[in-house]
């Protein structure tokens, strides 16, 4: 009997309901977690670079993690939010290929689903001031991630079942547009699966050609015809969304994060981060608790 092992999983961050208005207004933001908001009044609009969505009741949104986008309201909008980070077996994302904004309709099952998983998870909404002197940064992120630790067996199943059918939600072929690619070469794969692993070693083109016994010019073209992407800028991408995850999640340095990513010096790492998102560590950082826990969703 062929078993299919479920790869990817998800942790609860904020979970909420809650009444916006015109102070919902960010521009060029960009996360290392999911959001999926349910709207039931009111309006708005969300866009990333290919796209922008009007937000409407009856319909569920996501924005995968790692997409820059833009999210407002001129008037008035409530909705059911959930926010939560992805984890799987290698590294890799569900949207790892189409980092976009999407909608679906919603059915009286996905609502029931967001009221379960307030009920199941009561006090995750974000309801931080915005004074700096009060809050302290991202020992809060930390806060969630002990509240995942102190849910009964029972609770975080139920959790991680929700959040696998609302995500399931988007990837519905007519919804989800899955860029095909040809059957990837193992030497490939083997090494996307390594330079995951050792983000934080050396990774010369050279090194990962010479492992999997290939002419550096050949693994190049090999590389790029099956992700898209020339190897350092791939790896360097890699880098920095460990990085984004690093600052979100814990309390190391901007240094120690450059070494944690395999950056030769702190220069090179900002200049790099900019690059991939726009802006700088210390920016990105602001961002993350502007948009994150001093105002709702």
């Amino acid at each position: 009997m062929i078993k299919r092992a479920l790869q990817h999983t998800f942790s609860l961050l904020n979970v909420d309901y809650v009444q916006l208005n015109t102070k919902w207004n960010y521009g060029n933001v960009i996360s290392p977690y999911y959001r999926i908001y349910y709207i039931d009044s009111g309006a708005g609009e969300i866009s990333d670079p290919a796209v922008l969505l009007k937000l409407e009741p009856g319909y569920l949104y996501i924005i995968p993690s790692f997409t820059l986008c833009n999210l407002s309201c001129n008037d008035h909008l409530s909705q059911y939010f959930v926010q939560f980070f992805e984890e799987s077996n290698d590294g890799t994302s569900l949207f790892s290929n189409n980092r976009t904004i999407l909608k679906a309709e919603a059915s009286d099952t996905d609502i029931k689903l967001f009221i379960r998983l307030l009920e199941i998870n009561p006090g995750r909404g974000i309801n931080r001031s915005d004074n700096p002197k009060i809050y302290e940064k991202n020992i809060f992120y930390k806060e969630y991630q002990e509240l995942n630790n102190q849910q009964n067996i029972a609770t975080y199943m139920e959790t991680q079942g929700i959040l696998l059918q609302l995500v399931a939600r988007f990837l519905n072929p007519k919804i989800y547009k899955h860029h095909e690619k040809n059957i990837i070469p193992i030497k490939i794969t083997e090494t996307l699966s390594y330079i995951l692993v050792n983000l934080h070693q050396e990774l010369s083109v050279s090194y990962l050609a010479s492992r999997v016994n290939q002419n550096i010019d050949y693994f190049s073209r090999q590389f790029k015809e099956y992700t898209g992407e020339r190897p350092i800028n791939y790896i360097n991408e890699k880098r920095i969304e460990r990085a984004q995850y690093l600052m979100a999640t814990s309390r190391m340095s901007y240094s120690e994060i450059s070494l944690q990513t395999g950056f030769e010096n702190l220069s090179y790492f900002s200049k790099t981060f900019k690059k991939f998102t726009g802006m700088s560590p210390r920016e990105y950082k602001k961002q993350i608790y502007s948009v994150g826990f001093d105002h709702q969703g």
